[in-house]
């Protein structure tokens, strides 16, 4: 399976980004706890090179806890700030504002000093589709301030959210980039749903993360579906669709529904705390 998927209005939101860079003190950057190398765009340290840059490993819950701590740490070494954070459940969010003044306590002393006091950090948010921006800006704000969806492509355009007198977030659209060098960056990606299942085979996705879960967390496909986990994935495929009951007519197995119903048990958190990539894969 090849992966790829550049809509149009990516190229424009990215232009959209560079042009507002100049307004910036800071980047914050979502990833997803559960892939936090492949769900970051590497154009993005490009993009917010001389400015203060917090990552925020967004929907830890997901993942597991020991990872978490781990990626922390990996990040931390080259030098960002870093938070965990689950948006939808409000997790980390109370530590931002102070983690916010902490990563920009250059610019806030270089601004007392010229006499500019009480100027708002202002901050652009940055990530892939679906990594939860719009949810981590309306849970930072207390209340409704952009659009969420759990699928990619939900923000459209850029909006300016003034938090409180000290900080201003910029809300962008979920921007991908175009050509993936190393397609398990494109698997990992269509796991955690950044990349429109309309244009994937999602048995041949279900059938690679199952053969991912056998290896890395044995046990928790037969907890789960009361299955064995057999040597072939498409055989497991058709168990977990057998004890699902995924049929169509005539009583044949609906293994397309099953994979469905995997990746969306997967995507949340239905199987547990699952973590996709370790540091070590990038020592």
């Amino acid at each position: 399976m090849h992966f790829q998927w550049y809509p149009g209005h990516m190229t424009k939101a990215k232009r959209m980004m560079q042009e507002n860079i100049k307004l910036i003190d800071l980047v914050i950057e979502l990833v997803d706890a559960r892939i936090p190398m492949s769900s970051r765009n590497p154009e993005i340290d490009e993009l917010g090179k001389n400015k203060a840059r917090l990552i925020l490993l967004n929907k830890s819950d997901l993942a597991e806890d020991r990872w978490n701590d781990a990626w922390a740490e990996y990040f931390k070494e080259k030098g960002y700030s870093v938070l965990k954070v689950n948006s939808r459940k409000g997790g980390g969010i109370k530590s931002i504002h102070g983690v916010i003044q902490e990563a920009c306590k250059e610019k806030i002393e270089r601004d007392r000093k010229r006499g500019i006091l009480n100027r708002p950090v202002r901050a652009m948010v940055v990530g892939i589709p679906n990594v939860g921006k719009s949810t981590f800006i309306n849970a930072l704000a207390g209340k409704a301030c952009t659009k969420t969806g759990n699928k990619p492509g939900v923000t459209k355009g850029k909006q300016w959210i003034r938090l409180n007198k000290n900080v201003e977030l910029l809300d962008t659209p979920g921007i991908l980039w175009p050509k993936f060098e190393d397609q398990t960056v494109g698997l990992r990606l269509a796991f955690i749903g950044s990349i429109k299942d309309e244009i994937l085979n999602t048995e041949e996705l279900a059938a690679e993360l199952i053969g991912f879960l056998k290896v890395k967390y044995p046990g928790v496909l037969k907890e789960k579906y009361q299955i064995e986990e057999a040597e072939d994935n498409y055989v497991c495929l058709n168990s977990v669709a057998k004890s699902r009951h995924c049929l169509v007519r005539g009583n044949e197995l609906d293994t397309e529904k099953a994979a469905k119903l995997l990746l969306d048990d997967f995507r949340n958190g239905r199987l547990g705390k699952i973590t996709l990539e370790f540091p070590g894969d990038y020592a």
